[in-house]
C-alpha cells in the first residue's frame, strides 16, 4: 500500500510539473523553457493561477500524508528533506504570482489574493498543527546527536522544529482550532489593509485648477501632473497622486503654502478617511488578534513572540537602541527647526513652522547653507545612469557582470529590464529584473523580491530570478528620468537585497532566509558606495553633456549629507516606536483608537509637533500588513551593522578592499542562515558591532 501511494504522488508530481512530453493547458503545469527557465508572463491567466494554486496545494496534501503513513522510522531523509521537497509546484505557481500582485496588481489579482488567503492559512495549519507529522519530526529532532548531519542539515532539522513549535504544535487540540481562527483572520486582515493602502496610495488625488499655484514645482513635475490630469479626465488641470515622486516634489518646492498642506494631509491620512478604505479599524483589530495569538502561545505580548527568533531577541534591547537614537534625534530636528524659523523670516513671514513646511523650507536652509540645488544635481542621476554604477560597484566588489538580455525572454511589464548576472569565474549567478518606475496597480514604495529562489537539485544550482521593484521618477517630456539624491540611495539599497538573493548559496531553501533585524545589512551596507567620490566619478554625468560630475557638486553633497538627518531619523524613529509601542501592548482596548494613541506615545516622547511618523498606523504596510510586525525597528538595527561592516572597508583606506569584500561574500551573502545573525556578523568583523558609526554617520 505505502509503495502505491509514493508511486501515486510520483505521477501526480509528473503530470503537474510537466515533467513528461505532453503540454498542459495550464502553462504552470508545464517546465518553462524560456531562457533561465523564466515564466510565460502572457500565457499565464488568472484562472491558471486558481487552478495551480489548488493544484499546488493538493499536490502538497498528498505529499505530507505520504510522508506520516511511511511506516519506515523517521530520519532526516524520509522526514525532513521530504518536508523539504514538498510543495514544489505551489512554490512554482506563488513564486511567479506574488511579485506580480505587487508590481501588476489588478481587479482579478486582488480577488484571487482574497479568495485565496483563507485558504492558504488553513493550509499552512493543516501542515504545521498535523501531530503525526509532528511527531515524525521530533523524533528525528530528538535523534539529531546520532545523526552524523553537516551543519547545513543540522540548522534545516532545527529550522523546522522550531517552525512547528512556533506554530502551534505544542498546543492542545481546542487550542489548536482556536489558533487556526486567529491565523485566518489575521492573514485576510493583513491582505484587506494592503488592498485598502494600495487603493488609498493610486487613487487619492489633488487636483490643481491653475499652474500659478505650483509655483516652484519643477517643470518636469508639472508636466507629469499635467499628464495625470489628462489620463483621469481632467485635461487643462494638474493632479498628484500619492506615489511620493508625485507628491514629495509638492512639499519640497512647491511656494504654494495651502497646496503643501493639502497634499501632507492626503498623503499621511491615507487610510484615515472614514471611508471604505479606512484602515483604523483593521489596524485595532490586528494589534488584538495578534495578542490573543501570542498569549495563546505562550507569550506575555506579540512583541515576544516576533523577537524570538530575531537578533534583537527582547524588546527592551529594541527600545535601548531606539531611545539612544532618539534623544540624539530630537535634538538635532530642534536645531532644524531653528533655521526653518530663520526662512521663514528672511520671506518677511512670521508664523510657526507646520508639519507641511518642514520639506519646503528644510530644502531652502540646505541651499543656504551649503549651497546645495537638488534639481541641479539631479541632472547627473539620470535613471540608466545610477544603474550604471551600481553595476560598476558590484563588479568592483564582487567581480559580477551584468549583460542586459533584449529578446528571447519574457517580460511581465514592457518598463521592465533583465539582465544576465555573470560571476568572476564565468558562470550564470543569477537574472535580475529591474522595474523603475510608477504605473496604476503598482504598490507604493520600493523592494525586492524573486520569481525563484536560489536552492540545489540533484547536485546543481538552480539560479534564482530576481526582481526589484521601484517607484523612481519617470521620464517626462523632453527630460529623461532624473533622479534625487534619496531615490539613487534607494536604488542602491534595493539592489543590495538583490545581491544578497544572487549570492546566497545554500542547499536548502529552508536555510536561505536570515533574521528580519538581519537582513537589511546587505541592502544598508550598499547605499554606502552610491556618493563615494571614486563611484560618482563612474555614473553621476549630466543628462545634457556627458560631464562628469564635478567635485565641487560632490564636496557638496558630502558637506550636506548628514544636514537633515535630525527629521529624517525621528520620522523614521516614530514609526518604529509605534509599531513596538502596539505590540508590546499585554491588554488591548476595547476601543482602541490607532491613531490617539500614535499621537499620544509621541507626544509624550516630545516629538517635534511638525513631525509624523514616516509611516502613520492607518498606512503602515510593514507593520499591519505583515512581514515586519513588532520589526520596523530592524531598519535602525541593521544600521548599526552596515555602518560598522563599512568601516572595516574605510579601516583599510580602500572601499573596495578585495579581502573585505570576499569575507563579506562568504560569511553574509552567500551564507544563508545557516548561522544565526550575529555569528555571522563576527565571522565577518572577528568582533561584534558598535553603535559609533551609526550616530557619526547620521550627525547625531
Amino acid at each position: 500500500m505505502k509503495i502505491k501511494r509514493q508511486l501515486l504522488v510520483a505521477a501526480i508530481a509528473v503530470a503537474v510539473c510537466g515533467c513528461g512530453s505532453k503540454k498542459s493547458a495550464n502553462p504552470l503545469f508545464d517546465e518553462f523553457t524560456a531562457p533561465f527557465g523564466i515564466a510565460p508572463f502572457a500565457e499565464i491567466t488568472i484562472e491558471n493561477y486558481r487552478e495551480g494554486m489548488l493544484k499546488g496545494m493538493e499536490e502538497q496534501r498528498a505529499e505530507v500524508a505520504a510522508i506520516v503513513a511511511n511506516a519506515e522510522a523517521p530520519t532526516f531523509e524520509n522526514t525532513i528533506l521530504a518536508l523539504e521537497n514538498s510543495g514544489k509546484l505551489l512554490s512554482k505557481v506563488n513564486g511567479v504570482f506574488g511579485p506580480l500582485s505587487g508590481s501588476n496588481s489588478t481587479d482579478e489579482t486582488r480577488a484571487l489574493q482574497k479568495e485565496m488567503s483563507p485558504l492558504f492559512s488553513a493550509h499552512s495549519d493543516d501542515i504545521y498543527l498535523n501531530a503525526e507529522l509532528f511527531a515524525r519530526v521530533k523524533t528525528v529532532y530528538d535523534a539529531q546527536k546520532e545523526l552524523n548531519l553537516n551543519k547545513e542539515q543540522a540548522k534545516l532539522l532545527d529550522n523546522f522544529y522550531k517552525r512547528f513549535v512556533r506554530s502551534g504544535a505544542l498546543l492542545n487540540d481546542e487550542q489548536k482550532a482556536k489558533l487556526r481562527g486567529l491565523n485566518k483572520e489575521i492573514s485576510m486582515l493583513q491582505l484587506a489593509f494592503s488592498q485598502n493602502l494600495l487603493h488609498e496610495t493610486n487613487n487619492t488625488f489633488v487636483t490643481v485648477e491653475s499652474v500659478e499655484e505650483l509655483a516652484g514645482l519643477p517643470d518636469a513635475n508639472i508636466q507629469a501632473a499635467a499628464k495625470m490630469a489628462e489620463k483621469n479626465g481632467q485635461a487643462g488641470k494638474w493632479m498628484f497622486n500619492m506615489q511620493r515622486p508625485s507628491c514629495n516634489p509638492v512639499l519640497q518646492y512647491c511656494s504654494n503654502r495651502a497646496l503643501r498642506e493639502k497634499v501632507y494631509w492626503a498623503y499621511y491620512n491615507r487610510g484615515n478617511q472614514g471611508n471604505e478604505y479606512d484602515n483604523k479599524d483593521i489596524a485595532a483589530k490586528l494589534v488584538k488578534l495578534r495578542l490573543e495569538k501570542a498569549q495563546l502561545m505562550g507569550f506575555k505580548d506579540f512583541a515576544s513572540m516576533a523577537l524570538e527568533n530575531r537578533m534583537a531577541k527582547k524588546s527592551e534591547n529594541v527600545y535601548k537602541l531606539l531611545d539612544q537614537v532618539w534623544k540624539r534625534a530630537v535634538v538635532k530636528a530642534n536645531e532644524e527647526l531653528k533655521d526653518i524659523r530663520a526662512e521663514i523670516r528672511k520671506e518677511g513671514q512670521s508664523f510657526e513652522p507646520a508639519a507641511w513646511d518642514y520639506r519646503y523650507y528644510l530644502d531652502k536652509a540646505k541651499r543656504a547653507k551649503f549651497a546645495v540645488d537638488e534639481q541641479e544635481i539631479s541632472a547627473y542621476f539620470e535613471v540608466n545612469h545610477v544603474m550604471q554604477g551600481i553595476f560598476h560597484v558590484a563588479n568592483k566588489l564582487y567581480g559580477l557582470t551584468f549583460k542586459e538580455i533584449t529578446s528571447q525572454v519574457p517580460v511581465y511589464d514592457p518598463e521592465a529590464k533583465v539582465y544576465e548576472v555573470i560571476d568572476r569565474d564565468g558562470s550564470t549567478l543569477a537574472v535580475f529584473f529591474s522595474d523603475n518606475f510608477p504605473r496604476e496597480g503598482k504598490r507604493a514604495g520600493a523592494w525586492c523580491t524573486r520569481f525563484r529562489s536560489s536552492r540545489y537539485e540533484n547536485g546543481s544550482r538552480i539560479i534564482p530570478l530576481v526582481l526589484n521593484v521601484c517607484n523612481m521618477t519617470a521620464s517626462n517630456g523632453d527630460q529623461p528620468a532624473l533622479q534625487s539624491l534619496d531615490n539613487v540611495e534607494t536604488m542602491f539599497h534595493e539592489f543590495g537585497h538583490a545581491l544578497h538573493s544572487f549570492m546566497c548559496n545554500v542547499h536548502y531553501g529552508n536555510v536561505a532566509g536570515t533574521e528580519r533585524d538581519f537582513v537589511e545589512l546587505p541592502s544598508q551596507i550598499n547605499e554606502h558606495w552610491a556618493f563615494a567620490p571614486e563611484v560618482l566619478k563612474v555614473y553621476a554625468k549630466h543628462y545634457q553633456t556627458g560631464e562628469v560630475i564635478p567635485m565641487e557638486l560632490v564636496k557638496k553633497i558630502e558637506e550636506s549629507a548628514k544636514y537633515g538627518q535630525g527629521f529624517a531619523t525621528v520620522e523614521h524613529l516614530a514609526a518604529a516606536l509605534v509599531d513596538m509601542d502596539l505590540h508590546v501592548l499585554t491588554e488591548v482596548p476595547e476601543n482602541l483608537n490607532v491613531m490617539e494613541f500614535e499621537t499620544e506615545k509621541l507626544t509624550a516622547r516630545g516629538i517635534p509637533q511638525q513631525i509624523l511618523p514616516r509611516y502613520r498606523v492607518t498606512n503602515f504596510s510593514h507593520s499591519m500588513g505583515g512581514g515586519y510586525t513588532a520589526g520596523y525597528y530592524s531598519y535602525m538595527w541593521a544600521e548599526v551593522l552596515d555602518a560598522d561592516a563599512f568601516d572595516a572597508f574605510v579601516e583599510t583606506g580602500d572601499i573596495f578592499n578585495q579581502e573585505v569584500a570576499d569575507k563579506f561574500r562568504k560569511y553574509v551573502l552567500a551564507a544563508g542562515g545557516v548561522d544565526d545573525g550575529m555569528t555571522m556578523y563576527v565571522n565577518f568583523r572577528g568582533r561584534e558591532p558598535k553603535t559609533d558609526a551609526l550616530l557619526r554617520n547620521r550627525g547625531l
